[in-house]
């Protein structure tokens, strides 16, 4: 694991790789890497135009590859369905990756459904998607789904209660709580699937400037922003990282979370991370899974 590098990954040749939010930032680094050792990617987002131009990246650095498109909203449960169905009647997905997100919105702002958007988005969006899609992922021999989260993820802001962030709501804190909850979801889903081919695994990029940093706003994030580009976070490519080993290395096992190895987690070589303390308690996953059936109306036994 410590020499692993971008060049251990294996020909992925008949594999298909579905990534939400891959029209930019690590989602498309995971797709235009994946896409030249031979996989079929899918793209999946909200912008037509966006998820085209994305595609236009990807050919670029792997001409003979096979990719497509795939608009959905995760923050709309109805354009979530209608994707998913479309997906799970005849597509096999091997690799799935949980990857869209927003963060830090500088307001409380709610889902088409009404759910508080970051929490609602991150967490909510996907489980919703994985469920309806699952047909797809069952067809795969050896399937994997990888959900990124954050170092967030072990922050106090991020308990599970107050789901809604209705009580009081605070940027960082909604999105803490949807990066644990992304955490929680993905031992839960190892749990449910123990003894099949599938391996669920959880992976967080370390801190990278991509596009979840637009929503960053005040006079503290216009100063610490260029600050932070230069001297603390990581890049894109790098962030894609632990993604891309979770999806492919030969070693890894469902329940795993998955980080960088460097001192600050910024960037290096990826490796099995710490847990956010508690989550993965059997009864925590229970109730968080349970909760998210009934929020969004979708049934989902793997």
């Amino acid at each position: 694991m410590s020499h692993w590098t971008l060049d251990s990954i294996p020909d992925q040749a008949g594999r298909t790789a579905l990534i939400t939010g891959g029209n930019s930032g690590i989602g498309l680094r995971t797709a235009r890497t994946l896409a030249a050792r031979g996989a079929r990617i899918i793209l999946a987002g909200r912008s037509r135009a966006n998820l085209d131009g994305a595609v236009r990246e990807v050919l670029a650095v792997a001409p003979k590859a096979e990719a497509d498109t795939l608009v959905v909203d995760l923050s709309d449960l109805g354009s979530i369905r209608d994707a998913a169905a479309r997906i799970a009647e005849t597509e096999t997905i091997d690799l799935l990756f949980n990857n869209a997100g927003v963060m830090n919105l500088p307001t409380r702002q709610s889902t088409r459904d009404g759910f508080e958007m970051t929490f609602g988005t991150n967490h909510l969006g996907h489980f919703a998607f994985d469920a309806q899609l699952w047909p797809a992922v069952l067809r795969s021999p050896d399937p994997r789904v990888i959900t990124v989260s954050a170092i967030a993820a072990r922050w106090p802001l991020g308990r599970l209660d107050d789901l809604m962030s209705e009580k009081r709501y605070r940027g960082m804190g909604a999105y803490a709580k949807s990066k644990r909850a992304n955490v929680v979801y993905t031992l839960e889903l190892a749990r449910r699937t123990a003894g099949t081919p599938l391996k669920a695994l959880v992976v967080h990029p370390g801190a990278a400037m991509t596009n979840l940093q637009q929503h960053g706003a005040g006079p503290l994030a216009r100063v610490f922003t260029p600050i932070a580009e230069r001297l603390l976070m990581g890049s894109a490519e790098g962030a894609a990282w632990p993604s891309l080993y979770a999806a492919t290395a030969p070693g890894v096992t469902s329940g795993q979370f998955i980080g960088p190895a460097g001192r600050d987690q910024t960037s290096g070589t990826p490796k099995p991370a710490r847990l956010p303390r508690g989550a993965d308690d059997p009864q925590q996953g229970a109730r968080l899974w349970a909760e998210s059936e009934r929020l969004t109306g979708v049934t989902f036994r793997p």
